[in-house]
């Protein structure tokens, strides 16, 4: 397909063409990496799951999905998001198929490691896509943007799930779910149009040496370690332990949970859009965005500490402040783009993302651990083992931040080319 200035391209053709497809494509990995959030308790009856156990296999979607994001970079950098995010959907419909197949936990395992592979491309070509269709000053709004149409996925899993289930069984939803990505994909390859940052013949060498030359920069490591640690606390908590927290501590039923969920699902979009909007405004006036995540991941640990120590009073306002000041730590890729040119845009982003994602798997997997060392209750797990879990969890989030904001100044200068 042909490249296109995005100077030109009209607006209107610029979000149906390029923008809706994208934003259809993480609002679906989202589903995906959420759904356990109301289906897990479920499978954890219906196929004996212990608490390590379920925390093990909602964390193997992250697990690929963060170890595939290096390759992933330099796939999306060498092939452009179009192409990469079409046909890793299609690897993503595999494991759900698969998943809804197996007969024990490793058919369940296998299955959600493989649409954590295939749903992998879908949030970093989305930002990819917009760093080579839109301005820089507005890259932050529009990754904001995207950030949201992933919480619209965490809704679509929440209450009108447990709705859903009270009319379907959870395989036949699955079958809808993976005939809507089949379908996002042909339309990734047929309708979306293609451009790249620049024509070039790098070799996959010189990929790879861009690629080292942004992990050797100090800032990046903080910045990276900065956002594993933060979304280790509140993806892991959101997708999974939330939903088990308001049961067995809060006391909630289960529309309650679903509904709980949707408004954290709902603060966590107002988030996006606060923090991508406020940042962008920031680098208009040539200040600082790092401030900005500092004050929100901080709001967010504040929140986080409550939890663990099990104050369980007005419990959806907290998690719904924990889960909107999480998402400025999301501005790390705001930085990132003002920092580091645009030929390296997707092998910078994912290589946030490795750090993100294996955050999430390890923060997901040691919650159901540490829950596992307790006896289970009447209702589901520990209040004790609650807090113990999401104590580590703060321990990591205030570490990570803490030392970001020790490195402040080496963000100051831009990073080499």
């Amino acid at each position: 397909m042909i490249a296109q200035d995005p100077a030109a391209a009209p607006r209107v053709n610029l979000l149906l063409r390029v923008s809706l497809p994208f934003l259809a494509g993480y609002l679906l990995s989202y589903m995906y990496r959420a759904v356990n959030a109301v289906l897990g308790p479920q499978l954890a009856s219906e196929f004996s799951l212990s608490a390590a156990d379920l925390g093990l296999l909602t964390g193997a979607y992250f697990f690929s999905f963060g170890l595939f994001q290096v390759p992933l970079g330099l796939l999306l950098d060498r092939y452009g998001p179009r192409r990469v995010d079409a046909l890793l959907l299609l690897v993503a419909a595999a494991g759900a198929l698969l998943f809804i197949s197996a007969q024990g936990f490793a058919g369940l395992f296998v299955g959600r490691l493989l649409f954590g592979l295939g749903a992998s491309a879908a949030l970093m070509a989305c930002f990819q896509a917009f760093v080579l269709w839109y301005p820089v000053e507005r890259i932050g709004t529009m990754i904001a943007i995207g950030y949201a149409a992933g919480g619209l996925g965490a809704i679509a899993v929440s209450v009108p799930l447990e709705l859903a289930l009270r009319v379907f069984e959870w395989r036949s939803l699955f079958v809808g779910l993976i005939l809507t990505t089949m379908v996002l994909s042909a339309i990734m390859w047929f309708a979306v149009p293609e451009r790249r940052a620049a024509p070039t013949r790098e070799s996959l060498a010189s990929q790879v040496r861009g690629l080292a030359s942004v992990v050797r920069d100090p800032a990046f490591r903080r910045i990276a370690v900065a956002i594993g640690a933060s979304q280790c606390a509140a993806i892991s908590t959101f997708t999974l332990w939330m939903s088990t927290w308001l049961r067995d501590v809060a006391g909630f039923d289960r529309l309650q949970v679903a509904q709980g969920l949707m408004v954290a699902a709902l603060a966590s979009m107002l988030g996006f859009l606060f923090f991508g909007r406020v940042a962008d405004h920031f680098a208009r006036h040539g200040r600082p965005v790092l401030p900005l995540f500092f004050g929100g991941v901080a709001v967010s640990s504040a929140c986080l500490l409550v939890l663990a120590l099990g104050v369980s009073t007005l419990s959806l306002l907290t998690w719904s402040l924990f889960n909107f000041g999480a998402t400025a730590a999301t501005l790390a890729h705001s930085i990132a783009a003002r920092r580091y040119p645009a030929a390296l845009a997707g092998r910078v982003n994912t290589a946030l993302n490795t750090f993100t994602f294996l955050g999430i798997f390890l923060g997901q997997w040691g919650v159901g651990v540490i829950l596992a060392r307790w006896p289970v209750t009447a209702s589901g797990y520990s209040p004790e083992g609650y807090s113990w879990a999401f104590g580590v969890l703060w321990v990591v989030q205030a570490a990570g931040l803490a030392w970001l904001w020790s490195g402040r100044r080496l963000l100051e200068n831009r990073a080499k080319s």
